[in-house]
């Protein structure tokens, strides 16, 4: 629980201390670089790695993301705005719909290959907790800028005293 409050306070002084430092300063690191390197220390704190397990796993792991993000950024470039015609709206429809699911089972296979690479490179229970911890990271992410919206915007409840 000790881990879990430092990674919340270390994602939140991230955060938050970008914007008022970069008043002062040229910002000093990429916001997404940022992001990644919490993302890595809580992975690598929820799946507990030895020093050779890691040694193993943070390569292979490396690859997988790289492939991900390749992926994503095909899915976002090939997006073009269709101008749908009344005819031609349930075949537009049908097109995107096709689309989505090639990505999807793309997504699917690139999970399924490198499952099987974390099994090589990991203990079972570690490699089987690896896209669960991904997918905690991500939701604790949206909810925490959920809430740093809300705040912004005033609709973030009573705020505390700084």
């Amino acid at each position: 629980m000790k881990r879990f409050s430092f990674i919340w306070i270390a994602m939140f002084v991230l955060l938050t201390h970008s914007g008022v430092s970069s008043a002062q300063q040229p910002p000093a690191e990429n916001p997404v670089d940022k992001i990644k390197a919490i993302q890595i220390q809580y992975l690598a704190q929820k799946l507990n790695l030895t020093a050779d397990e890691a040694q193993k796993f943070w390569p292979v792991y490396n690859n997988y993301t790289q492939e991900v993000e390749q992926l994503i950024a095909e899915r976002h470039q090939k997006k073009d705005p269709e101008k749908l015609a009344n005819d031609n709206a349930d075949d537009a429809a049908r097109k995107n719909m096709d689309k989505e699911l090639k990505y999807e089972k793309r997504m699917l296979d690139i999970k399924s290959r490198y499952s099987t690479e974390f099994q090589r490179v990991l203990p079972g229970r570690k490699a089987g907790m690896v896209f669960k911890s991904e997918r905690e990271f991500r939701t604790m992410m949206i909810n925490h800028l959920n809430t740093r919206r809300m705040d912004r915007m005033g609709q973030g409840g009573p705020r505390r005293r700084q």
